[in-house]
C-alpha cells in the first residue's frame, strides 16, 4: 500500500490557488491583492448596490472598508484550501464582471456548492455559464470533488438556466431553504453535478469552455 493509499481524503481536496483563462474572460482569484485596486473595491460596492445582487446573493458590503474585510474572508478560503472564490475579470482591460465561489460543504466526502453573480453589463452574454462550467470543471480534474449542488431560488430564472446549461441536473425542491436579500425565506431549486457526468454542451452544441489554468 502506496503513502498516497493511506492519506486522508480530505487532505487531496484542497482548492490551490489557480487563474482560468477563457480567453476573453479571466478567472482571478478573491483576496488580498485585489483590497489594493480601488477600481476593484469600488467594482464591489457596485455589486452589492445592484438590485438582483442584492437580492439573490446579497453582499455585506457598503463601502471599501467592507469590501476589504470581504476580500479577507475569501482570502481565508483559500488559505485553508476550503473555498475557491474567483473575480470573473474582463481579459482586455481587467473589468471586473462578476463572481464564482465553489466551496465545500462536506470535505471528507468530496461534496461541494457553486454559486455565482453578474454584473448587468456581463448579463446576456453567456459569461456566467462559461465561468460557472470552467470552475465546475476545474473542481472536478484538480481538488477531486466528487459531487457539486447548486441552490438557486424558485425565482430565480436566470439562475436556473445557469445551472441548466452547465449540466446541473435538477433534484428537486427545497421548501422555505434560504432567506434572502429580501429577509423572506424563498423555496429553492437543488441541481448537481458528478464528477461522472459528461461534459455538457451550451445550446449552440459547443462544449463549455473549461478554461486553462496559469
Amino acid at each position: 500500500m502506496s503513502a498516497s493509499d493511506l492519506q486522508n481524503p480530505a487532505d487531496r481536496r484542497t482548492f490551490l490557488r489557480t487563474t482560468l483563462d477563457l480567453g476573453d474572460v479571466l478567472l482571478h482569484p478573491w483576496g488580498r491583492e485585489a483590497a489594493e485596486s480601488k477600481t476593484m473595491l469600488d467594482g464591489l460596492i457596485a455589486a452589492a448596490a445592484d438590485p438582483k445582487i442584492a437580492l439573490w446573493n446579497p453582499l455585506a458590503i457598503t463601502d471599501r472598508s467592507d469590501a476589504r474585510a470581504w476580500l479577507e474572508s475569501r482570502d481565508g478560503g483559500w488559505d485553508r484550501g476550503a473555498g475557491a472564490a474567483f473575480a470573473v475579470l474582463n481579459a482586455n482591460d481587467g473589468v471586473l464582471l462578476g463572481s464564482v465561489t465553489l466551496r465545500w460543504v462536506d470535505r471528507a466526502d468530496g461534496l461541494a456548492m457553486i454559486g455565482y453573480w453578474t454584473l448587468p453589463t456581463a448579463r446576456g452574454r453567456g459569461v456566467a455559464t462559461r465561468a460557472t462550467g470552467a470552475v465546475t470543471s476545474w473542481g472536478f480534474r484538480t481538488a477531486d470533488a466528487r459531487r457539486i449542488e447548486i441552490a438557486h431560488a424558485v425565482d430565480n430564472e436566470a439562475s436556473c438556466r445557469v445551472a441548466h446549461r452547465c449540466g446541473y441536473l435538477p433534484e428537486g425542491t427545497l421548501r422555505d431553504s434560504h432567506r434572502f436579500g429580501d429577509g423572506a425565506y424563498h423555496d429553492e431549486h437543488l441541481h448537481a453535478r458528478l464528477a461522472t457526468d459528461p461534459e455538457p454542451t451550451d445550446p449552440t452544441g459547443e462544449p463549455t469552455a473549461n478554461g486553462t489554468s496559469r
